[in-house]
């Protein structure tokens, strides 16, 4: 990438960033963000490698948006720039709520056949269409070790006890009514696709 092709990238994360102060003027010193213009941030970071730009904008982005789940590509791309920060750890617990926001994600980046799990789909994000527009791939030689990584952390004990109690979960929500049972179980869900 030519210095020139990296300076309009820059301009394009100060445009949105001015995007997101005028939204925060217009709702009264609160983001509403309706566009998810917060989204698109990460993606430049990456393009110009500015991995520790992007992670400065994630802690941001974390401060302001405490309650905002993010969406599959948003998260993988967050995994990553923690993965290119040698925030290991983070980076970890990141991969996870990755995969359980969208199951399709990491099968696509790796080019393995889509896993179909049984589960239940509480979101269009997690439905397999959504990869459809995802653009990363391990073949880029900038993802080459963090795919090494990633396969390890998909094949770890931690994270296979945890995709087999999502289908587990997943199953038994399917019939369970509604009551204290079924309440134990999605908070359960919720615990393994969040924390």
């Amino acid at each position: 990438m030519t210095e020139k092709q990296i300076a309009k990238i820059e301009e394009k994360i100060k445009h949105y960033k001015k995007l997101l102060a005028a939204d925060k003027r217009f709702w009264g010193g609160q983001y509403h963000d309706g566009q998810g213009i917060r989204f698109a941030i990460p993606e430049q970071y990456i393009k110009i490698k500015d991995y520790k730009g992007g992670l400065k904008y994630l802690n941001w982005y974390n401060k302001n948006f405490p309650d905002c789940a993010g969406y599959p590509l948003f998260l993988f791309e967050w995994t990553f720039i923690l993965f290119k920060c040698d925030k290991l750890e983070e980076a970890e617990l990141k991969a996870h709520r990755t995969f359980f926001s969208n199951t399709y994600l990491f099968d696509r980046f790796l080019g393995n056949e889509l896993k179909q799990l049984d589960k239940n789909i509480s979101s269009n994000w997690e439905l397999d269409y959504i990869i459809k527009s995802f653009k990363y791939k391990k073949e880029n030689s900038e993802f080459s070790e963090f795919t090494i990584w990633l396969e390890t952390i998909l094949n770890t004990k931690t994270f296979l006890n945890k995709v087999a109690e999502f289908v587990e979960i997943e199953s038994q929500l399917k019939n369970e009514p509604v009551g204290p049972k079924r309440s134990e179980l999605v908070d359960r869900l919720h615990k393994i696709k969040y924390v």
